[in-house]
C-alpha cells in the first residue's frame, strides 16, 4: 500500500476542490465484509491526472461523470483519474470492505458477555480507505453524508444526529465541513443515557453487558461534559459547531479516545467495571476534556499537513488539564469546606503521570521538535510517529509556560482570532503564531523558533550562597542576612519559572520533616547564571521551578536535596511535591541518583502522601523501573522487600476505611510486586483483602496472574476464572495469565499466539505480550529474546501499523537487561524489511535498555 507524501497533497490540493461525499454503508453483509457504496462530488480545476484512495476487499465497480471505468486498474490503495477535464465531476465506487479486528477502519467485536456485535469506525491517518473512498488528506475538507443499514436492534449513532428510517435504516445528518479522518459511525445494541444541554441533544453510550456501569456513572460523566461545554464557551468566541454530542465507549480501542466531531469515541475501560480511584476518575474526566478542546482544536480548525500535529494534541492536552482545573477546583473548594475530601489540582496528575513521557521521549534518538520541519514529515507513515509525548505532553507543557510569559488574556485572544479566520478551514503553525502574535507585543515567533523548533529537554541547577549561620528568627529573616540564588542553565530556552523557599516548620507532628513556605517568587531564566539576592538566612529548601509552569529538568542544591530526603512529605503543597518527585525520578535515569535511595524515599515519605495522583505515579516508577530494570541483581531481594513493607505498610495505614483509593492503589502493588503467593491465594479463596475492599474482576485478575507468575496456579484454575467471568476483560485476563505460567510449553503457546497465529485482536494481543515476558522467568524466555526481532518484523508486515505498535510496545523483551539484549537489537535496526511504525518502537525501547545498563553500571562502580 502507497503511503501519502507530502508533495503528493500538496499538488491534489491545489488541483481539487471536494464538496460532497455521499456514503451508503450495509453492515448486514456477513462477519468477514461490509458493502461500502460511495459518490464524491469534486471540480478539478484544471485538466490533468489525480487519484483517490480505497483498500477494498473486493472493488465491484467504478465509474467517472456515468462512465464505468476499469476496477483492475487499482494499485495497491490508488486507484488512478486520469485525463480529468475541468470542472465537476462525480465519481462513484462500490466495494465489499473487510471489517477489522485491529482497531483500524471499521472495528467489529462481539461480545463474549451476551453474544451481541458492535461495530465501530477509527479513520485515523489514512485508515478511512479501509471504510469508503476518499481523497484522504486532512486539508481536502468535505461535506459528509452518510446512510447505514444495520441489523435490526442496533442503533447507528454519527458525526451529526442519527434518524432511524424503519428497516435497519439510518441516515446521518450532513456534516459541516470537515477532514476525512474525522468521519465516525457506530452501531450496534448499544445502551444509552441521553439528555438536552444548551440546546443540543448530548449522549453517552456503551455496550449492553456495561448498561449497569455506565449508569452507575452517568451522572458524574454528563456533569463534567456539560461544565467542560460551558466553560469552553465562555473561552471561546466561536460557539460549538456541531449538531449534537455523542460519547461512544467502544470496544477494543486503540487509543484513549478519539474527536470525531459529534461522536467521539473512547476505549470502554473508562466504564469502570471494578473499583477505581479518584485519580482514574479525574483522568476520565481529563480525557473527556482533552476530546472535547478537540472540537475547535482540529475539528473547527484542522491542520494543513501532518507536521502540525501539535496544534491538534498540544493544544487539547493543555486546554484539557487548565478547563478540568477551572470547573473542578470551585467543586473542590465546595467539599472541603462541607468536610468532604477536596477534588485535587489536575496538573498535579500531569506533573508526575503525563509530564515524563515528554522527558523520557525528548531525550531519545527519535526525538523530534513539537513543531517539526514540514521536510521531516514527508509522508503519512512519518507522521504517524509523532503521535507520542513530545506531541502531547512536551507540547501541553510549552504552552503553559507560553501562558506564564504572554498571560491568558493575550493567549486567548490570539486563540480566538486563529479560530475565526480559519474555522472549517485548514492551519499551518505560521498561521497560528502570526494570530497570536496579533495579540501582543510580544516577540511570539522568536518564542515559537526556541521553544517548538528545538529539541531536547534543558537542566535547570540552583547554586546557592550564604553567608555563615548567626542568630536569626525562625522564619528566616532577621539580622540583615540575604542569601543568593544562581541558576545555570544546560539548555537554549528561556524559561519563566517561580522558585518557592521553605523552611523547618517548629513542633511539627504527624510525619517526616514538616515544611512551612516563606515566599515565592517570579525568576526569568535566560542562561547567564546571574545571581539574584533574597533576604533573610537561607531556606532549607529552594525549590526550581515550582509550580511546574516550565518544561525543564530540575536539579536542586546539595543543601536542599538533604532537607528533601528528610522531609519531601513535609512539603506542604502536592504540585511541589511533584516537582521534586519528578527531578528524584530524573536524577535516577541519568545514573546520578542510586536506585535504591529512590526506593528509601518513597519508603519513608509515601506512608504520608495525601495525592494519590502522587502515590501512584511513585510506586508505578518504583516498581516498573526501579525494581525491574535499574536494580542489579545482587540488590533485587532488598529492592523487592522494600517495595513490598512499602506496600504493607500502607495498606496496614488504611485499614480504617477512610482512604479506600490509597488502600486500593496499595492493595494493587502488594499483588504485584508478591514473591511468596500465600497471602494472595488467601485473599482470592476469601473473596477480599482482610478488612477490605472485596476482590472485584480487576483483583481477581491481577491475583491471579501475580500467582501464575509465581507459578502457584495451573491451567484448571484459569479456566474455572474465565468460566465465572466470560467478559472481554475476562477473555484478557485468561490470556495474560496462560502466557505468564512458568513452563516451557505455556511460552511456547503463548510465542505462537502472537506470532504466528494472526486472528488475535489488539487487545488480546496486547494482553499476551504484557504476560509473556516477566522479571525472575529469564531461563525460561531467553531464547526468545533473540526470536522477538525476526517475528515481530515478519508479524508487523503482515498486520499493520496498529499491531507493530502493541509488538513494539508489550512484547518487547525490557527485562533482558543485558549488553547482549541490545546488541541483538542494535543489529535488528538493519534489517530493510522494518516498517516505520515498528522501527520507531525499537528505537525506543533500545535507548530506555542502554539507560537501564548504564544505570545498573553506575551502581555496581559506587559498590
Amino acid at each position: 500500500m502507497s503511503v501519502l507524501t507530502r508533495d503528493e497533497a500538496q499538488t491534489r490540493a491545489q488541483f481539487l476542490d471536494v464538496e460532497r461525499y455521499t456514503i451508503a454503508l450495509d453492515l448486514t453483509t456477513g462477519e468477514e465484509t461490509f458493502d461500502s457504496r460511495t459518490v464524491i462530488r469534486f471540480t478539478a480545476r484544471a485538466a490533468g491526472d489525480t487519484f483517490v484512495e480505497v483498500k477494498p476487499a473486493t472493488l465491484r465497480s467504478i465509474s467517472l461523470d456515468g462512465q464505468p471505468l476499469d476496477p483492475a486498474l487499482l494499485d495497491g490503495n490508488r486507484y488512478p483519474l486520469t485525463a480529468l477535464a475541468a470542472g465537476p465531476h462525480e465519481l462513484n465506487i462500490d466495494a465489499a470492505m473487510r471489517y477489522s479486528r485491529t482497531g483500524e477502519g471499521m472495528h467489529r467485536f462481539t461480545d463474549p458477555t451476551d453474544g451481541e456485535t458492535y461495530a465501530y469506525t477509527q479513520l485515523f491517518m489514512e485508515d478511512v480507505q479501509r471504510v469508503f473512498a476518499a481523497f484522504d488528506q486532512p486539508d481536502l475538507k468535505s461535506v459528509f453524508s452518510i446512510d447505514v443499514t444495520a441489523p435490526e436492534g442496533w442503533t447507528v449513532l454519527g458525526n451529526g444526529v442519527a434518524e432511524h428510517a424503519g428497516e435497519g435504516r439510518w441516515t446521518i445528518a450532513a456534516t459541516p465541513l470537515v477532514s476525512t479522518y474525522l468521519v465516525a459511525v457506530a452501531a450496534g445494541p448499544w445502551h444509552s443515557v441521553t439528555t438536552e444541554h444548551a440546546g443540543l441533544p448530548f449522549g453517552i453510550h456503551c455496550r449492553r453487558s456495561l448498561a449497569p456501569y455506565l449508569d452507575a456513572d452517568a451522572d458524574e460523566i454528563l456533569d463534567i461534559t456539560r461544565a467542560l461545554y460551558d466553560r469552553y464557551h465562555e473561552k471561546f468566541d466561536e460557539p460549538y459547531p456541531f449538531d449534537s454530542y455523542d460519547q461512544a465507549f467502544v470496544p477494543e480501542f486503540n487509543a484513549g479516545a478519539m474527536e470525531n466531531p459529534g461522536l467521539v469515541t473512547f476505549r470502554d475501560e473508562f466504564v469502570y467495571r471494578s473499583a477505581v480511584t479518584d485519580t482514574e476518575r479525574q483522568t476520565r474526566a481529563m480525557v473527556i476534556a482533552h476530546e472535547m478542546a478537540h472540537m475547535w482544536f482540529g475539528d473547527l480548525v484542522t491542520l494543513t499537513w501532518w507536521d502540525d500535529i501539535w496544534l491538534n494534541e498540544s493544544f487539547a492536552e493543555y486546554m484539557g488539564y487548565q478547563t478540568l482545573n477551572e470547573v473542578t477546583l470551585p467543586r473542590a473548594l465546595n467539599s472541603a469546606s462541607a468536610g468532604e475530601a477536596p477534588f485535587p489540582d489536575t496538573w498535579v496528575d500531569f506533573g508526575v503521570a503525563r509530564k515524563g513521557w515528554g522527558y523520557d521521549a525528548d531525550q531519545r534518538p527519535s526525538t523530534h521538535p513539537v513543531a517539526p520541519d514540514p521536510d521531516a514529515v514527508p509522508d503519512t507513515a512519518s507522521a504517524l510517529l509523532n503521535f507520542d509525548g513530545i506531541s502531547y505532553s512536551k507540547g501541553a507543557s510549552a504552552l503553559r509556560q507560553l501562558v506564564a510569559w504572554l498571560g491568558e488574556k493575550d493567549f486567548l485572544a490570539g486563540i480566538n482570532t486563529h479560530f475565526a479566520r480559519h474555522k472549517f478551514a485548514n492551519a499551518t503553525l505560521a498561521d497560528f503564531i502570526d494570530n497570536l502574535a496579533s495579540a501582543t507585543d510580544r516577540d511570539v515567533h522568536a518564542w515559537a523558533e526556541q521553544w517548538l523548533r528545538t529539541t531536547g529537554v534543558d537542566t535547570l541547577t540552583a547554586e546557592i550562597t550564604a553567608p555563615e549561620p548567626a542568630e536569626t528568627a525562625p522564619n528566616g529573616n532577621g539580622n540583615g542576612q540575604s542569601w543568593a540564588l544562581a541558576v545555570t542553565r544546560d539548555g537554549s530556552r528561556p524559561h519563566r519559572i517561580t522558585v518557592g523557599t521553605y523552611d523547618h516548620a517548629l513542633g511539627a507532628q504527624g510525619g517526616p520533616g514538616h515544611l512551612t513556605p516563606r515566599d515565592r517568587f517570579e525568576l526569568d531564566v535566560s542562561g547567564d547564571g546571574t545571581p539574584t539576592i533574597r533576604p533573610g538566612r537561607r531556606p532549607a529548601l529552594v525549590v526550581l521551578n515550582d509550580g511546574d509552569l516550565t518544561y525543564a529538568k530540575v536539579r536542586l542544591d546539595t543543601a536542599s536535596w538533604d532537607t528533601v530526603l528528610t522531609s519531601l512529605s513535609g512539603i506542604p503543597d502536592a504540585l511541589t511535591r511533584a516537582v521534586v518527585w519528578n527531578a528524584a525520578r530524573d536524577m535516577v535515569r541519568d545514573a546520578q541518583l542510586p536506585p535504591a535511595t529512590y526506593l528509601a524515599a518513597a519508603r519513608t515519605h509515601l506512608p504520608y502522601e495525601t495525592d494519590l495522583a502522587l502515590v501512584q505515579g511513585v510506586l508505578s516508577f518504583a516498581a516498573g523501573q526501579v525494581v525491574d530494570r535499574y536494580t542489579i541483581p545482587e540488590d533485587l531481594p532488598a529492592a523487592r522487600a522494600t517495595l513490598t513493607d512499602l506496600c504493607r505498610d500502607l495498606i496496614r495505614r488504611t485499614e480504617d476505611g477512610s482512604r479506600p483509593g490509597l488502600r486500593l492503589i496499595a492493595v494493587r502493588h502488594f499483588i504485584d510486586a508478591a514473591t511468596q503467593p500465600d497471602t494472595l491465594r488467601t485473599w482470592l479463596d476469601e473473596g477480599t483483602v482482610h478488612g477490605g475492599p472485596e476482590l472485584d474482576p480487576e483483583l481477581r485478575w491481577r491475583i491471579l496472574t501475580r500467582l501464575a507468575v509465581l507459578g502457584a496456579t495451573d491451567e484448571a484454575a484459569i479456566a474455572t476464572a474465565l468460566a465465572a467471568d466470560p467478559s472481554a476483560t475476562g477473555r484478557e485476563g485468561a490470556a495474560r495469565c496462560r502466557a505468564a505460567l512458568p513452563t516451557a510449553e505455556a511460552k511456547a503457546a503463548a510465542w505462537d499466539a502472537l506470532f504466528s497465529d494472526d486472528t488475535l485482536s489488539n487487545y488480546l494481543f496486547t494482553a499476551t505480550a504484557q504476560g509473556f515476558w516477566q522479571p525472575g522467568q529469564e531461563e525460561l524466555t531467553d531464547d526468545y529474546v533473540a526470536r522477538f526481532y525476526p517475528d515481530a518484523i515478519a508479524l508487523a508486515a503482515r498486520r499493520g501499523p496498529a499491531i507493530a505498535e502493541a509488538a513494539g510496545r508489550y512484547a518487547f523483551p525490557a527485562y533482558a537487561v543485558d549488553p547482549v539484549s541490545l546488541g541483538t537489537g542494535t543489529r535488528a535496526l538493519e534489517d530493510p524489511d522494518l516498517i516505520p511504525a515498528l522501527r520507531r518502537k525499537l528505537v525506543d525501547q533500545l535507548d530506555d535498555l542502554r539507560r537501564a545498563l548504564a544505570v545498573r553500571s553506575a551502581v555496581a562502580l559506587a559498590d
